[in-house]
């Protein structure tokens, strides 16, 4: 397994749409393997695969307390939302230090197929349903500091632009 490198906003390959997985084989349980290692070291508790610049429909979860309840989406889709919604703070391993309110579906019921490719439908509430919508809006090519006003967005863009040259 590897830690993998973590796109960070304003990364124009963030905004890449992934494309889906036409075959759940070695290399696609090599790659969660991977994100799974990745996620867990950073640590966090969703990564997409767009996220580590593989450009393929693949998210792991995890938002347990203990850690040790991975959940992998290949080819992940959204077939269901509440109407009620809900706000969270979100943040994001691709934008480092930034959390802001997000108003989302309050449950999603998310098809994918899991680490062997079989089919299974989940239906999600809570912090669970926020990490879902949030990673598939990762395989989207969005981020979730686009919920906000060009203000901010600005101003994110501008402090991580301005950390990474103090970094360098």
């Amino acid at each position: 397994m590897a830690v993998l490198n973590i796109l960070r906003y304003p990364d124009p390959r963030l905004h890449r749409v992934a494309e889906p997985v036409r075959e759940v084989d070695d290399r696609i349980r090599q790659l969660v393997r991977d994100m799974a290692e990745t996620m867990y070291a950073a640590p966090g508790i969703g990564l997409a695969a767009t996220q580590v610049d593989v450009h393929l429909r693949v998210i792991v979860i995890d938002v347990s307390e203990a850690r040790d309840q991975l959940r992998v989406f290949v080819n992940p889709e959204i077939v269901e939302r509440s109407d009620d919604t809900k706000v969270y703070e979100e943040g994001c391993l691709s934008v480092p230090g930034i959390y802001d309110e997000v108003e989302r579906p309050d449950r999603v019921t998310v098809r994918a197929l899991d680490e062997n490719g079989e089919p299974f439908t989940l239906q999600a509430d809570a912090l669970l349903a926020v990490c879902v919508q949030h990673e598939i809006d990762h395989l989207n090519g969005r981020v979730f500091v686009q919920y906000l006003s060009r203000l901010k967005q600005s101003r994110i863009k501008s402090r991580l632009l301005k950390a990474e040259r103090a970094v360098a």
